[in-house]
This record gives C-alpha cells, sequence and structure tokens, in this order.
C-alpha cells in the first residue's frame, strides 16, 4: 500500500498471515499543539491490493481527504483524525477479520466500507455488536439494509450499518429501462460471476428487461478471477444476442468484453458500477468502445461542490480511482466525522460513544460533495440519483443521469 510523505503510521497490526495496516494522515494546519489532542481514527476496509484494488483506493483516498480537510479546518476541536486502512483483498473472511480488528482498537469510532456487497455480509454482525458505525460508499445489494425478504417485507437487519450509494433495486432497473428504451435491443445475454452483489444485479437487470418487453438469449455464470472465456464467448455468439448484460466486477468484465470483440462479436457489454471503473478501458483497450455501465450519482467531475475535492485528490499522489466512490467515501467519512463532533467535546470522548455516534449518523443531513447526505430508516441514502455512462473515444462519457422508481 503506498504511502504519502509526511503520513504517520498509527499501527501495523498482524493476525496470521493478514497485514493490517494503518495509514495515518496530514496535520496541516499547523498546530504544534496537536500532540495534545485526542486521537480518533476513521477505520476504512476495501481491496487495496489484488481483485478492485484500483476502486478500493480511491475508497480510501477520499476518506483520507475528508480527515485531512478535518485537521486542517479544526472540525472537531481537542481532536486529531487518522486513517487506518485495512486491506481485505475483496474477500468476505478477510473483510470479518479486519472487522474485529477494528471494533478491538477503542479509539475507532467509525468506519468506511467495504467496497464489496459480498464482503458486507461478514462485517456487519461484528460492528453491530460493537455499536460501531459503518458507512458503505459502495455496497448496493438491497438485503443489506432491508433484509433477505426485501422485496415483499423490508426489515432492517443492523442499525449501525448505513451507506451513501443507491441500491441494486433502482440500479438494475434504471440500466434495463435504458436497454429497452433507449438502446432499443431485444435480446440479452444475462452473465454473473455468483457473488452477492454481481448475481443480485444481474438477477434485477433480466427483471425489469424482461418487464420491458425484452427477451433473455441466454445465461451463464463465471467465477472471479477467471481470464478465459472462449466457451462462453461462443454460447454467447450462437445466442445471436444484441447485447451482455454483465453482473460483476471490471476484473473479469474487462477480459470478457475483450474477448468478445476480438472473437467476432460486435455488441456492447453493459455492467453496473462495479464496472465503472477506468481500470475496465485501460485493459480493455479499444474493444471497450461501446460499452456501457451505470453508477451511482452524477458524474463526480461534473460537479461544482467537488472541484476541490477533485483538486486535491490528484495533488496529493493518492493512488486509485477516485471517480467511482472517492466522492461517496469523502462524504461518508464527513458524516461520521460530523456526528463524532456532536459527542466528542473538547477532545473528551464519553461513555458509550460508539452507539451515540450511530445514533448521531441516523440523524445526519447535509449538503456532500456528491449530493444532499441523508439516512432513511433503513439505513439507505435519499440521494437516488443514477447515470448511465458509455464508453466514448477511450473515455466514459455520461449520457443520462436521473432517478428510477421502479
Amino acid at each position: 500500500m503506498r504511502q504519502r510523505s509526511l503520513v504517520i503510521l498509527t499501527s501495523v497490526l498482524t493476525t496470521g498471515a493478514l497485514t493490517l495496516t494503518a495509514c495515518g494522515s496530514r496535520d496541516d494546519s499547523g498546530d504544534k499543539s496537536s500532540s495534545s489532542k485526542t486521537e480518533i481514527i476513521i477505520g476504512v476496509d476495501a481491496p487495496l491490493t489484488g481483485q478492485n484494488s484500483a476502486t478500493g483506493l480511491g475508497i480510501q483516498g477520499g476518506v483520507q481527504i475528508a480527515v485531512d480537510d478535518a485537521n486542517k479546518n479544526n472540525t472537531v476541536p481537542g481532536v486529531t483524525f487518522k486513517v487506518q486502512a485495512l486491506d481485505d483483498k475483496a474477500i468476505p473472511a478477510s473483510g470479518q477479520q479486519n472487522a474485529t480488528a477494528l471494533v478491538n482498537n477503542d479509539k475507532v469510532l467509525g468506519v468506511v466500507g467495504p467496497l464489496n456487497s459480498g464482503v458486507a455480509t461478514q462485517m456487519q454482525q461484528v460492528f453491530a455488536t460493537a455499536n460501531l458505525v459503518e458507512i458503505s460508499p459502495s455496497n448496493t445489494a438491497p438485503e443489506l439494509t432491508q433484509g433477505k425478504n426485501w422485496q415483499t417485507s423490508k426489515s432492517r437487519p443492523f442499525k449501525t450499518y448505513f451507506r451513501t450509494a443507491t441500491t441494486d433495486a433502482l440500479q438494475g432497473g434504471f440500466a434495463a429501462e435504458y436497454a429497452s428504451t433507449t438502446l432499443k435491443k431485444k435480446n440479452v445475454f444475462v452473465v454473473d460471476d455468483k457473488q452477492t452483489y454481481g448475481a443480485g444485479l444481474a438477477k434485477l437487470f433480466k427483471a425489469g428487461f424482461t418487464k420491458n418487453g425484452g427477451k433473455v438469449a441466454g445465461e451463464d455464470h463465471v467465477n472471479t478471477g477467471d481470464t478465459d472465456f472462449s466457451a462462453l464467448v461462443t454460447k454467447i455468439k450462437n445466442s445471436k444476442a444484441d447485447l451482455v448484460y454483465y453482473g460483476g466486477q471490471y476484473d473479469e468484465s474487462e477480459k470478457l468484453t475483450k474477448q468478445l470483440k476480438d472473437g467476432g462479436v460486435k455488441i456492447p457489454l453493459f455492467g453496473g458500477d462495479g464496472m465503472f471503473s477506468d481500470t475496465y478501458i485501460q485493459t480493455a483497450g479499444k474493444t471497450s468502445e461501446g460499452d456501457l455501465a451505470t453508477s451511482v450519482g452524477q458524474p463526480v467531475d461534473s460537479l461544482p461542490s467537488a472541484a476541490d475535492f477533485i483538486k486535491k485528490y490528484k495533488a496529493s499522489g493518492l493512488k486509485g480511482d477516485y471517480g467511482t466512490y472517492g466522492g461517496y467515501s469523502y462524504d461518508a467519512a464527513t458524516a461520521i466525522i460530523k456526528a463524532i463532533a456532536n459527542v466528542v467535546k473538547d477532545g473528551k470522548v464519553p461513555d458509550g460513544a460508539r452507539a451515540k455516534i450511530v445514533d448521531e449518523v441516523q440523524k445526519t443531513k447535509f449538503e456532500g460533495i456528491a449530493g444532499p447526505v441523508s439516512f432513511d430508516e433503513f439505513g439507505d441514502t435519499t440521494n437516488k440519483q443514477l447515470t448511465v455512462y458509455q464508453v466514448v473515444a477511450g473515455k466514459w462519457k455520461a449520457v443520462k443521469s436521473g432517478t428510477f422508481n421502479g
């Protein structure tokens, strides 16, 4: 994991083969009395190496800038914030270990992450037991906030869990509507990676697409880490599909689209926010041209409210793709920091601070850099904005923004 200059290491924890590195923040305020302040840690859990790491590093970077800003502005008097970023490698078991490590550190009063919905399922109970607030900038599986039976009877499983990203219940339908009404596609081949996020998103897209009169030309599954999709390419080619919908991450889809086009299947590949990354285009190259992806919110580069954030991110030397979830990570960290400000006075952390911070987060309401930030009774964001992007001339271009109500 890359560090910036003048970064203070807060700790390095090793549990078995898993190494947990705690990344500190700079104190840009020039306050020489900062050493006498109370240190509070904002935890981050994301894939910082391996699968999905470009996006995970963007989450870490968004939190780091929020913490830097809080320290510089003395947002919470008597407090110096640090970041402890742990690498889950997109593996649920690693996420659970990380959650335990964060809970056991009394200085941690809030956590941003994880990236993957499948990882979140193994972390939620750990945080809930400890009354430690968790805000994901990217989890989109509906059951995380609304329960396993969310389609018929919504019930919030964990009051400590929140998210600044809207759910697949909206994203899948939004993509299906665009495929049917704007692209005028009639036959889709649906592929997913069998993970919580990917399989759930593909299922919801399929339901929306068929509801709009489209047909499913075929379905198949891949495994995370797969690199050879030749058999799948043959199936898609023989199906006569005019669109491929992929539920999963960019690591596999960037290879699938290249092999599709190289195999003579000249149809677009459409995916969700897990595919929306500059890394997808860089790896797939020209074969990604015309491909599409939905993502939460509006393009962060187009928001005046995010201009300062983007400037700082680019100047900092931070790695990763800030454009996918960087803004939502900044806003998630800011929500935690604002909640802490209402609980911790003059650097004094009261008894039961974690539970009190959860209650304060629930009441959150402010204008974030990526849009308005507040949460409903399930812990879901009230910001339902979504965007469809298409690869045009080697770059993601927003082609439709709006909301979807089903």
